[in-house]
């Protein structure tokens, strides 16, 4: 217990001593890729595709819609970041499961985007988040299939296309899932385990 008191109060005095380093460097970086407080702009966008779950989880579950609506902001033109919901049905496809049922998925998610914009119409760019997502299983499922909570980590890949303040754009998204405890493996205890696969277009605004 010492030791770790003693190596707690190490890394205290090096956050402490490193903290107006590294707020410098902070501020530099962002002057680098152009980051403007007076010049963010911000925006809407919705966004509708398909998707679905892949390994353990792919095999009992088919492919769904998605809808989503997001809020954006893009301090600089190499940076962004989302804030949204997306909603997904997800087509229960288990032998023990009647036919009909279904997943809803309610999500949240934080995304910071890095991208060029190009001719100042094209932007092309990647992203890394985190993300929240409450699954529902339908009363026809159960008890095959429970509610669950999961962690989602997505890491997504597209191009927008602007015109003036609308824009148009395709992505696709994995997502590393997190929790699993939505439906075990047929014929054993163990759960089914998988990441999650969704593309889709976007319609939006900026202001």
């Amino acid at each position: 217990m010492r030791k770790l008191s003693m190596m707690a109060g190490v890394v205290a005095a090096g956050v402490g001593i490193a903290a107006p380093a590294f707020a410098v460097d902070a501020t530099q970086v962002g002057r680098r890729v152009g980051l403007n407080e007076q010049e963010v702009e911000a925006g809407l966008d919705v966004r509708v595709g398909l998707g679905g779950f892949t390994g353990d989880l792919g095999d009992e579950t088919g492919i769904g819609a998605l809808f989503g609506i997001t809020a954006v902001a893009q301090p600089s033109d190499l940076v962004g970041v989302e804030v949204g919901y997306e909603g997904q049905s997800v087509p229960i496809d288990d032998a023990r499961v009647s036919g009909g049922n279904h997943i809803w998925r309610n999500n949240g998610t934080l995304l910071a985007k890095l991208g060029p914009i190009v001719d100042e119409k094209w932007h092309p760019f990647v992203g890394l988040g985190l993300g929240l997502s409450y699954l529902d299983a339908s009363s026809g499922s159960e008890p095959v299939f429970s509610n669950d909570w999961q962690t989602e980590f997505p890491m997504a890949a597209g191009i927008d296309y602007r015109l003036g303040n609308f824009f148009a754009g395709v992505r696709g998204t994995y997502r590393l899932v997190g929790g699993e405890e939505l439906v075990t493996v047929p014929g054993t205890d163990d759960d089914a385990k998988g990441s999650l696969f969704n593309g889709n277009i976007t319609l939006g605004g900026r202001f």
